[in-house]
């Protein structure tokens, strides 16, 4: 999850305390959404990875997590036209596969969002926006990460090309569900052979209409990435449940991701409104290998051990997700109290 505490997109010395509190012997923690590029952010305070310094304030972090026996995966992400001029260098326009503008939004903590009109990209400039993935994933690397997440989900750039209600292009990106698809599986290509697959998950979601990107037949794009994908040999497909189209809000939906689970060679991951009970649920019937979890990892530190004993759970606050504090909402929330 987003958390907005890296102040001018560089990853800060509070982060250290906070990835490493949620971390513990072979659990497998995602970073927050981390920029590939300076066109990339969509908030001035998310972290980026493109940059030396960011590259070298990356490392005392994943340094933590290992220390604790964790493994470290870095999400490499792309706003797209969730973006505001304003955050972007020498104001330049937020860019996408379209010049299609997004409403503005009400967000969690009561302030509203609003997003700069996009700037389409010429057939001509997508390499590039390729290349800056495939460079990420290099410098997650060299900062000891022990792999990528590439963010293909809830209506950032690279969703952005996959759903027909946003993707209007007549290029070779665009019409049919292989040209949208394009991007996603040529930024998959450059960094398996940068990295390895061995290295590489994606992370999707298909059912969600998160940022106006919603798709009209999103059985079939998932179920088409699920089965194209195993062309790389990535190592872990991560999506939304269906129910989770919205965000942060539950649905009733008839369908379902195991067509997409059955589909796919290599490890599945599920998350979308889990808690333990119907984590574990996914997990026995064979829906998943693995089930994320984001908002009460957040509030719960030690996540893991709570699940392990069934102890009860700290709430969440909303208010605080996504506010710049370096400790509310952030590192305070409390352990289980230990007994000797």
């Amino acid at each position: 999850m987003a958390r907005h505490r890296s102040y001018n997109s560089v990853p800060q010395p509070h982060a250290i305390l906070y990835y490493s509190q949620r971390a513990s012997k072979g659990g497998l923690l995602i970073a927050e959404a981390t920029g590939v590029s300076d066109t990339a952010p969509g908030h001035p305070d998310r972290p980026g990875i493109l940059t030396k310094e960011q590259i070298e304030a990356w490392k005392p972090i994943v340094d933590a997590v290992h220390a604790k026996g964790g493994i470290f995966f870095c999400q490499i992400w792309h706003a797209g036209r969730v973006s505001d001029q304003d955050f972007l260098p020498n104001g330049i326009a937020p860019i996408s596969c379209t010049d299609k503008p997004l409403m503005p939004e009400v967000r969690a903590s009561g302030d509203v969002a609003r997003f700069s009109p996009p700037r389409r990209l010429t057939t001509d400039e997508i390499p590039q926006i390729v290349n800056d993935f495939r460079l990420a994933a290099r410098n997650a690397m060299e900062a000891g990460f022990d792999g990528v997440e590439i963010h293909g989900a809830h209506g950032f750039l690279i969703d952005q090309f996959m759903k027909d209600q946003v993707n209007d292009r007549t290029d070779q990106y665009g019409g049919s569900l292989e040209n949208r698809c394009r991007v996603a599986l040529e930024i998959v290509e450059a960094i398996c052979n940068e990295i390895g697959a061995d290295k590489v998950g994606i992370r999707l979601s298909p059912f969600a209409n998160y940022m106006e990107s919603g798709d009209s037949n999103p059985e079939a794009l998932g179920l088409y990435m699920a089965e194209t994908l195993n062309k790389y040999g990535i190592l872990y497909c991560h999506m939304v449940e269906p129910r989770m189209k919205k965000v942060g809000e539950k649905c009733e939906t008839p369908h379902s991701l195991l067509p997409m689970r059955r589909a796919f060679n290599g490890t599945f991951m599920v998350a979308g409104g889990y808690d333990r009970e119907d984590g574990n649920k996914a997990v026995a019937e064979n829906r998943s290998d693995l089930v994320a979890f984001g908002r009460w990892f957040l509030a719960n530190p030690d996540l893991p051990r709570r699940f392990e004993l069934d102890a009860p759970l700290n709430k969440y606050n909303r208010a605080t997700f996504y506010t710049s504090d370096p400790v509310v909402g952030y590192t305070d929330y409390p352990f289980l109290e230990t007994t000797a």
